[in-house]
């Protein structure tokens, strides 16, 4: 009777390891994807991000002089935030993307 508690148990964290791993996967694949479709905009004009994006919620100057670009939105009620860097030459520099999928 120990001894088939003891596999059930084991049996039940083999199942939910594997489980988590598959979803570690999927999500890394999701964000690998939403940085390549991010990347492209690297070293474009802002105007060509406006372009596809459209006007951001939100822009400030951060500490370096350059300008921030926020663009928010949801999916499935979960809050997306892109936030790119702009050069004073009007230049995309950089990105982060958090709750993005």
């Amino acid at each position: 009777m120990l001894k088939l508690r003891f596999v059930i148990i084991n049996l039940i964290l083999l199942v939910l390891i594997t489980g988590c791993k598959t979803i570690k996967q999927k999500t890394d694949a999701i964000v690998e994807k939403e940085n390549e479709k991010l990347s492209k905009f690297i070293g474009k004009s802002s105007s060509d991000l406006q372009i596809d994006l459209g006007k951001p919620n939100e822009d400030f100057k951060n500490e370096k002089g350059n300008l921030v670009l926020i663009y928010n939105t949801k999916k499935y009620g979960i809050p997306c935030e892109r936030r790119f860097e702009v050069n004073p030459n009007s230049i995309v520099v950089g990105f982060i993307s958090n709750g993005c999928f």
